[in-house]
């Protein structure tokens, strides 16, 4: 199985090189972030055309997320349980199962700055995604989280540590969070980096700061033991961030030999 992850800002805006990029790489299963896109007019004839069935979950203005899938698309849900919003709950999250595997793709909130009331709000949605996934867990089926997770989770993975003091992205609290979904049995899928020893995902659009490499890892692979330990390469597509008019994100492609069995009784929450 082939499966990507992609912050693509705006789906519409970036259509053409979408439609290349997945005719290209051909993965099997993508999760998309900041669609942007309402559900009504979500490319689906177009990615159609290339064997993708679609599971959208947008409002059309900022959030927006969705999964592709080329290996079927089956119990489809959006959002999860006592999901907190600002005020109201976004569209931050879907989950569908793809020949096996069930596959959640996410977009954290920002946190704008850690005095701001969004933060606050982004660690409460870390608490109740963390609760959420728990519950899925416990059907002992094969899991991956993919997508913006809006967190560096080391300061290996921001490319100046001293700069982002301070911000969110990098603080005590939002590192804690990842490291409570990891507590649950996942494991960070991290891809090879295609420049230099850090394999970001996403450069801020000034002039320079993808040239220079001055990144971000913040877009991650959460997996089970049963798909992670299948991996056979997982990589940044840097090249998806070139040209005129990308998205910020690059996208992380994933290879693994999953073969859509349920993991072993050991992986399981609650055995042995």
């Amino acid at each position: 199985m082939r499966l990507a992850t992609w912050n693509v800002n705006s789906v519409k805006a970036r259509l053409p090189r979408l439609l290349d990029w997945l005719a290209g790489t051909r993965p099997d299963v993508v999760c998309l972030q900041e669609t942007k896109c309402p559900d009504g007019s979500f490319p689906v004839a177009e990615v159609g055309e290339l064997g993708y069935e679609v599971a959208s979950h947008s409002d059309g203005r900022w959030n927006g997320v969705a999964i592709l899938s080329r290996v079927g698309l089956d119990d489809v849900a959006v959002g999860f349980t006592d999901e907190p919003g600002f005020p109201e709950p976004e569209a931050r999250s879907i989950s569908a199962t793809c020949a096996g595997l069930r596959v959640w793709s996410i977009y954290v909130p920002n946190g704008r700055t850690p005095d701001s009331p969004h933060y606050e709000y982004k660690l409460a949605w870390f608490a109740v995604l963390r609760d959420a996934l728990a519950a899925e867990l416990r059907t002992g089926r094969a899991l991956v989280v993919c997508g913006d997770y809006n967190v560096a989770p080391t300061d290996a993975d921001v490319w100046d540590p001293a700069l982002f003091v301070g911000s969110t992205h990098v603080t005590p609290a939002e590192r804690q969070a990842l490291a409570d979904l990891r507590a649950l049995g996942l494991t960070d899928v991290v891809p090879t980096p295609m420049k230099g020893p850090h394999p970001f995902t996403y450069w801020d659009y000034r002039a320079g700061m993808f040239h220079q490499n001055k990144g971000m890892r913040i877009d991650l692979v959460y997996a089970t033991g049963s798909f992670a330990g299948t991996v056979t390469s997982a990589y940044v597509d840097r090249e998806a961030r070139k040209g005129k008019g990308p998205s910020d994100h690059a996208p992380i492609v994933v290879d693994a030999g999953f073969d859509g069995v349920g993991p072993p009784p050991a992986d399981r929450p609650g055995s042995g």
